[in-house]
């Protein structure tokens, strides 16, 4: 009797906390997923919501994201894979151990310390923007190349941890056979680690892409908020508010069923690549 007492007790007190861990979750949800539908719903409702997507400022701002941001990808993209590569074959240093701490600071720094930070390394008096300036009269400031510069430095931390993990994730074995049968460095690079981590790589450069598309902190401090010149979508939500709430519902709804395009194609890609595997 008293084993079943105990048992019917802990039963209710199961229940009780799926309850009221249900309650929780479906809250998380709701406050997820309700904002956003009311974006979506509100921009694609609205009377004014089709006029304002040839409104100049969206069209200049998401015309600015896109290139933008396309060409900072191919800029970490190029720089990541190396450093990446070498952090995942270096051995287990203190130095090592060291550098991936730095290359992670951008993750958990605060977009406007990096934004102070890149003005006082390459503005006008900064360490490197004074003498780029002074010598060879290039002023990075308040231009779409320090937007692309802004984007780098916040956005190549994600691309650099996922192409990281993907590298060790690979049979250090395969490496071993490779290089007693005759392969270069290079072909062991490029033939066996890029196409083996290349599920982690996709994944690095669209996590990568979308911190670009959706930076603002720094890109504000460090490039300013000029349209048609470094005002890219973010920058062009926040001044939209002070013209029309339709104009940043409308680049808000863009921003947001971009990201919605891009996790989706990723998923698929990575579903295809997990079947392919097996």
């Amino acid at each position: 009797m008293k084993l079943y007492m105990r048992g019917g007790h802990g039963r209710w007190r199961d229940s009780v906390w799926a309850g009221v861990g249900g309650l929780l979750a479906v809250g998380l949800l709701t406050l997820l997923l309700v904002p956003l539908a009311v974006l979506v719903l509100g921009a694609g409702l609205g009377a004014g919501a089709i006029e304002q997507l040839g409104h100049p400022v969206v069209r200049d701002a998401l015309w600015l994201s896109l290139w933008t941001t396309f060409v900072s990808l191919g800029l970490i993209v190029a720089g990541g894979l190396p450093l990446a590569w070498f952090l995942a074959r270096a051995r287990a240093t203190r130095l090592v151990r060291v550098l991936e701490t730095l290359v992670e600071m951008p993750i958990i720094v605060p977009p406007a310390v990096v934004g102070v930070a890149l003005l006082l390394t390459f503005g006008r008096g900064g360490v490197f923007g004074g003498p780029l300036e002074q010598w060879f009269g290039v002023r990075l400031t308040f231009t779409s190349a320090a937007v692309v510069i802004a984007q780098v430095v916040v956005a190549a931390p994600f691309f650099v941890q996922s192409a990281l993990a993907a590298f060790r994730r690979i049979d250090e074995e395969l490496f071993v056979v490779a290089r007693s049968l005759g392969a270069s460095s290079s072909k062991i690079f490029f033939r066996i680690a890029v196409p083996l981590a290349m599920p982690g790589l996709v994944s690095g450069a669209a996590l990568s892409w979308a911190r670009a598309l959706g930076e603002f902190g720094a890109t504000l401090l460090f490039a300013g908020n000029l349209p048609g010149k470094t005002q890219t979508m973010t920058l062009a939500v926040y001044s939209g508010l002070e013209v029309s709430i339709e104009l940043a519902r409308t680049l808000s709804a863009i921003l947001l069923l971009t990201g919605v395009v891009l996790l989706i194609a990723l998923r698929v890609f990575l579903a295809r690549a997990a079947a392919g595997r097996e």
